[in-house]
């Protein structure tokens, strides 16, 4: 069984012998019951693992012992979903999943039509979702996250972007048959539950991206990206060994 990830400091992992404290402790300690002898994973979320063996287990701080260290790369092409905002946390489960599938930067998208709007409230909750995610699917790279972005924001990314996709079901292309670039940033826009407004589709073309669709059924703004990202990755990261 692989073992579990924590995330601590970059400070902590440097560390000969690294200590999980905090809320990151508790959940080692009493969450995920830790007992010495144990092998667990404990990175910084920016590429940096080490494996190791719990020497220590006290009320809410786990003391690791370091077997091993090693550096992840980012992948490459990167991933970055604008994922228009929505209602009742849909935009919350969809950057979750899309953790757990790949996605290096989550861009939150303010759209014509989005009903949900950002608050001072939004990034904390994105970073925490991702940051459970991450650990979940054993990540070494917690991804990026930025907003509220604008259209023409959104417009500056697709312009310098190597690839650039906007979902949408009337889309002649297929995105299975998009030729995924070797590097730079793939861009997958995904519009809210009402849609990608007709101005914001003719700014986004403009910029260069290329409308495609996923296949014969209408999804949710909050399983669209996970499809995109899916079909991306089996076309490229998936198809690669361990």
């Amino acid at each position: 069984m692989t073992p579990p990830l924590f995330f601590v400091p970059a400070a902590a992992l440097a560390q000969q012998q690294v200590v999980i404290d905090g809320d990151e402790g508790r959940h080692a300690a009493t969450v995920r019951r830790l007992r010495v002898g144990e092998q667990v994973d404990v990175g910084d979320g920016a590429g940096s693992l080490v494996r190791g063996k719990v020497a220590e287990v006290t009320r809410g701080t786990v003391v690791v012992d370091v077997l091993e260290r090693r550096a992840v790369s980012r992948p490459a092409p990167s991933f970055v979903v604008a994922q228009a905002l929505a209602r009742g946390g849909r935009d919350e489960d969809a950057i979750e999943a899309m953790t757990e599938i790949g996605v290096d930067e989550v861009l939150g998208w303010q759209a014509t039509r989005s009903v949900a709007r950002w608050t001072d409230g939004t990034m904390r909750k994105w970073r925490s979702r991702m940051r459970e995610a991450a650990k979940q699917s054993r990540r070494a790279w917690i991804p990026d996250v930025s907003g509220p972005v604008s259209t023409s924001d959104l417009a500056e990314r697709v312009r310098t972007a190597a690839l650039a996709v906007v979902l949408h079901e009337h889309a002649d292309q297929p995105l299975v048959d998009v030729a995924l670039p070797d590097d730079g940033a793939v861009v997958v826009v995904v519009g809210p539950e009402g849609g990608v407004a007709d101005e914001e589709l003719a700014v986004l073309s403009a910029a260069g991206a290329e409308l495609c669709r996923l296949g014969p059924h209408v999804l949710r703004s909050s399983t669209a990206g996970v499809a995109a990202l899916s079909v991306l990755s089996a076309a490229g990261r998936w198809r690669l060994t361990r």
